[in-house]
């Protein structure tokens, strides 16, 4: 857990003694959420929720939304296979309230803190990057098969200065911003293409090249759909936590 001090000029941090028995009893659920937190969560997002293999819990906007465990819940408890993330589905209630807590104090914590001076971005690469150069770039051009798509010398050319080291390495693990496309073949053969707007299971919509909205029934139509970041997401699954720490200590060196 973070751990501040009033800064001179700024506002006294609240004492013990300033807290009522609600405050007491929410303290009390961050530091038993702050232990669950640490066996169960810490080696993907960290132990103080800025991430490293995982996203930054603190910056989420799903975490910061949540009210009451209402949208944490479902993801502890079902995981985001597509991502990365197992499921928990042995955490009790209590236990993830007892989590939300905790991610509710560090945001506190978060937000008094970036009164007065930036955080997270100032954490240090050398955090992060405590891979091999060397396997990261001979995963690059091996086994991640990175190197069909991407190029040290074209997009990924001073990707280490353009992006501070949380974010790099939150982008490389769950890239974002590129829509799927894809091709409808209607009942008379027809085939329409576009960027991909929805595909529930009940209904397909793309919006075509001319801007216009077009939408049908699932089972009325024939969709191939193309995802650019599929690759990413197929590697989530095949990752070692030592390929991970690789490649980004690999992409910290283009600069």
């Amino acid at each position: 857990m973070f751990l501040l001090k009033a800064q001179e000029g700024g506002p006294p941090l609240p004492g013990p003694g300033a807290r009522n028995p609600a405050e007491g009893a929410h303290a009390a659920a961050a530091e038993r959420g702050h232990a669950l937190f640490r066996e169960n969560c810490a080696a993907c997002h960290a132990e103080d929720a800025t991430g490293g293999r995982g996203p930054d819990l603190i910056r989420s906007a799903l975490v910061r939304r949540d009210k009451n465990g209402e949208l944490i819940g479902p993801v502890v408890a079902n995981g985001r296979v597509e991502k990365g993330m197992p499921a928990f589905p042995s955490l009790t209630s209590l236990q993830v309230a007892d989590i939300v807590a905790f991610l509710q104090a560090q945001i506190t914590l978060f937000d008094l803190h970036t009164r007065f001076g930036p955080y997270p971005n100032d954490i240090p690469a050398e955090r992060l990057a405590t891979g091999s150069v060397e396997a990261g770039k001979a995963y690059f051009n091996g086994p991640g098969a990175c190197n069909k798509c991407h190029s040290p010398t074209g997009d990924l050319a001073g990707i280490a200065k353009k992006y501070n080291p949380p974010d790099l390495e939150v982008r490389f693990l769950y890239p974002s911003g590129v829509a799927s496309t894809a091709v409808v073949t209607l009942p008379s053969g027809e085939k329409m293409e576009g960027t991909l707007v929805l595909n529930d299971g009940f209904y397909v919509a793309i919006q075509s090249k001319d801007g216009w909205y077009h939408s049908w029934p699932a089972n009325s139509v024939n969709i191939e759909v193309h995802d650019p970041l599929a690759a990413h997401a197929a590697l989530l699954e095949k990752y070692t936590d030592a390929d991970m720490h690789n490649i980004f200590t690999y992409l910290e060196t283009l600069k």
